[in-house]
């Protein structure tokens, strides 16, 4: 028996309850084939836990998950609570606190599956998304909001630091990949933070002469997404723009309940947190329809975040092997529920 590694186990809210569980199914499968020990434990962290104690995870809560090797996420959010403090209370904290500072979501064309674009021409790419400071900083507010001359300002933050360290893990992907990085910008309105931005990035880019790079304005990237989406090969965006891109990510794919995505400390000094990209879907809660193939996906990328590179090919490649016989989710088309759809990948991995 290889490493055992500790894991915490995060639903959340909505679909979270179905498709963690299906996750965890798949993570023991994978790991008793490939001989690597998996422990879970259990955190009832979310928007349930907040209409019960006034706060989304305990004081503590941080340090409880401190010590896992990863923490496996389903989504967050209710419709009877305030729809801004999810993402303050829960994700941006752990993002923050665990200095998850790379937003990993990959897009690609899954067999099998219809997708939206009438060119079948196959794509792949990765949008590295900076995902601790930038648009999403939370810093600002309202004054005098419910009179006439009432304002909000929320105001964008850019470090040389955060830029840097985002630059360079996007071109050591590219190395990885098809040695391409398209840096989003849009400079030519956001003249402050972007054309620092821009510059930051172009000296990092001078450190990997043998990366191809180009900026592209976040308009031109979104209609190229659409148009031609198998130029891109890494995608280096701000959390605001990877945050829209990533989900036009998924609709390319056919649906967003396809997209993994992993908030990642490259350097793993602290837990990376890894989850599908959709929400919480409370209007399918509870019914056995959620698509667990971007749990699937974020498993398969926490197993190649910690090192276990043949488990993580094998979860994509039983999920492959599984549309292209004809078990589609609800989502795309098909009429295989959740348990059905888990079973028949999981006897694709083991096959």
């Amino acid at each position: 028996m290889g490493k055992t590694y500790r894991i915490a186990e995060v639903p959340g809210d909505g679909i979270g309850h179905e498709i963690v569980p299906a996750g965890i199914q798949m993570l023991e499968a994978v790991a008793e084939k490939y001989g690597f020990g998996i422990k879970t434990d259990h955190f009832g962290f979310g928007a349930g836990y907040y209409k019960k104690h006034g706060v989304f995870m305990p004081g503590d809560g941080l340090e409880k998950l401190r010590d896992y090797d990863a923490i496996l996420f389903g989504a967050v959010g209710l419709p009877d609570v305030d729809d801004t403090l999810p993402a303050k209370d829960y994700t941006f904290k752990v993002r923050t606190h665990f200095e998850q500072y790379v937003n990993y979501r990959p897009v690609r064309n899954w067999k099998g599956v219809t997708r939206p674009l009438r060119n079948d021409t196959p794509f792949d790419f990765v949008v590295v998304r900076e995902n601790t400071e930038g648009e999403f900083v939370q810093v600002g507010s309202q004054v005098m909001p419910g009179t006439p001359n009432g304002m909000g300002v929320d105001t964008s933050i850019f470090t040389r630091h955060g830029i840097e360290r985002i630059a360079h893990y996007a071109f050591q992907l590219a190395r990885k990949r098809r040695n391409h990085v398209t840096a989003v910008t849009k400079s030519n309105t956001l003249i402050n933070s972007l054309t620092y931005w821009d510059r930051v990035i172009a000296e990092v880019a001078e450190k990997y002469p043998d990366v191809e790079w180009r900026y592209m304005y976040i308009d031109a990237t979104s209609a190229n997404f659409v148009l031609t989406p198998w130029i891109f090969d890494v995608v280096l965006t701000t959390n605001l723009f990877g945050d829209i891109l990533s989900d036009l990510g998924g609709a390319l794919m056919g649906s967003l309940g396809l997209g993994g995505s992993g908030n990642i400390n490259p350097e793993k000094e602290f837990p990376s947190m890894f989850e599908p990209i959709h929400g919480s879907a409370p209007d399918i809660a509870g019914k056995g329809i959620s698509n667990p193939v971007g749990m699937f996906w974020s498993v398969a990328l926490m197993l190649e975040h910690l090192g276990e590179f043949d488990a993580s090919n094998a979860i994509m490649d039983a999920v492959d092997r599984t549309l292209e016989q004809g078990f589609l989710p609800v989502d795309i088309g098909g009429k295989t529920g959740t348990a059905k759809f888990t079973e028949n990948v999981i006897t694709n991995l083991l096959s």
